[in-house]
Formats: structure tokens, sequence, C-alpha cells
């Protein structure tokens, strides 16, 4: 039983972080676009369009186990640039936790790459009527 649930909890956690990220940046995307220029990144209104897709997108695959591990690899291309970019002034004690976390939460991307969405998936699912022909 446990083995089962433990796989959905495990997207849901990584999930809900993306989701809440990308609603944010969407609700108050001239704010987000402002910190992504005063970073010094040019084309500041596509990499704020850019972080929302890819984080709205890869959080809905992980979270629904659907191409899971395509929203994985979607998220992890966001975070690690954005991590790089945004989290890497280590003077700063925010920072620091800021950048750890988002190396624990790349290992539980990196944990749906390798091994997939699990039994309470959509891709699961799926899998399944392909095994025993559409039912």
């Amino acid at each position: 039983m446990f083995k089962k649930i433990i796989p959905l909890i495990a997207r849901t956690c990584l999930a809900v972080i993306f989701i809440r990220s990308g609603v944010g940046k969407a609700l108050d995307f001239s704010g987000t676009q402002e910190q992504i220029a005063s970073a010094g990144l040019p084309l500041a209104a596509l990499l704020t369009a850019g972080a929302i897709v890819f984080e709205l997108v890869g959080a809905a695959l992980v979270l629904l186990g659907y191409k899971a591990k395509w929203g994985a690899l979607l998220l992890i291309l966001f975070l690690i640039p954005a991590t790089l970019v945004f989290h890497t002034n280590f003077a700063e004690a925010m920072q620091v936790t800021q950048f750890f976390k988002n190396l624990a939460i790349l290992g539980g991307l990196l944990m749906v790459t390798a091994f997939g969405s699990g039994p309470l998936s959509l891709d699961n699912q799926t899998s399944s009527r392909r095994r025993f022909g559409g039912m």
C-alpha cells in the first residue's frame, strides 16, 4: 500500500512549489520581469513567460504522473539556471538556504526522471492499458 502511495505524495510535494511559484509569477508578471532584468538577463519578458510555462506545465505533468519524466525535465531545465542566477550569493544566509532547498528539489526531480511516476499515475494507467490490449 505505502509503495503505491509514496510516489504520489512525493510528486505532489514536488509539484506544489512550482505551481505556487508559476502562478505567483503570472499574477505579478511585471514584477517578475523586473527581477529578471535586474539580474542582468536579456529578454526579461520572454524569460518570464518561459519560466511560467516551464513551471506550470512541468508541475502539472509531474503531479498527474502523465509524461512525468518530461515534466521533471522541464522543471530541471528551469531550476538549474534559476538557482545559479538568483541563489548563489552565499554571503546572504537566505540565499544559501534557497540554494540547498533547490538542490534537494533537484534530487527529487532526478528521482522522477530515473524511476518514473509510480503506480498511482496516468503514465502507469496508460502503460497498463497498452499491456492488456486497450482495456
